[in-house]
């Protein structure tokens, strides 16, 4: 018979490789399934705001050497815009195109109907006890990997 901590570290992972190949292939059935899961991401750290490349990749903690590939990727592709600020030529800006805000509500919306979809299947109790249950994970793991968890 498996332990408790054996339960729940399987139970976790399934939900996670679920989780990962549920949203990749629901989002793939979109229009915009030229998109990589990276590019998704990047969308979705962007926003329906302005921003500089050095707050994105901030956000996303990689560098922003790295964020420049993804970016040169979704310029090509017409997701979002760069520009140099024209005070200061160090600053670059990024903004979704009208493409790219369109992919980031589809994105948006999945999510919105993923938790929709397990909300509607409980009671307000175990709701109650679904969100405590998952904050104390997510403040477990933000104390436990600050430096590796994207806000």
């Amino acid at each position: 018979m498996k332990n408790t901590n054996e339960v729940i570290n399987g139970l976790i992972v399934n939900m996670f490789n679920n989780l990962l190949v549920i949203e990749k292939n629901s989002l793939a059935a979109t229009e915009h399934k030229d998109l990589t899961m990276t590019e998704w991401h990047v969308l979705e750290q962007i926003g329906l705001t302005r921003k500089t490349m050095t707050e994105v990749a901030n956000q996303l903690k990689i560098t922003v050497g790295t964020l420049t590939t993804t970016i040169n990727r979704l310029v090509k592709k017409d997701y979002v815009t760069r520009n140099q600020a024209v005070d200061d030529r160090r600053f670059v800006y990024i903004e979704l195109t009208r493409k790219g805000q369109l992919a980031f509500k589809e994105h948006e919306l999945f999510h919105k109907n993923m938790v929709k979809s397990v909300v509607d299947k409980l009671d307000e109790s175990d709701n109650e006890v679904l969100i405590n249950s998952i904050d104390k994970l997510t403040q477990f793991f933000k104390q436990q990997y600050k430096d590796q968890i994207i806000p």
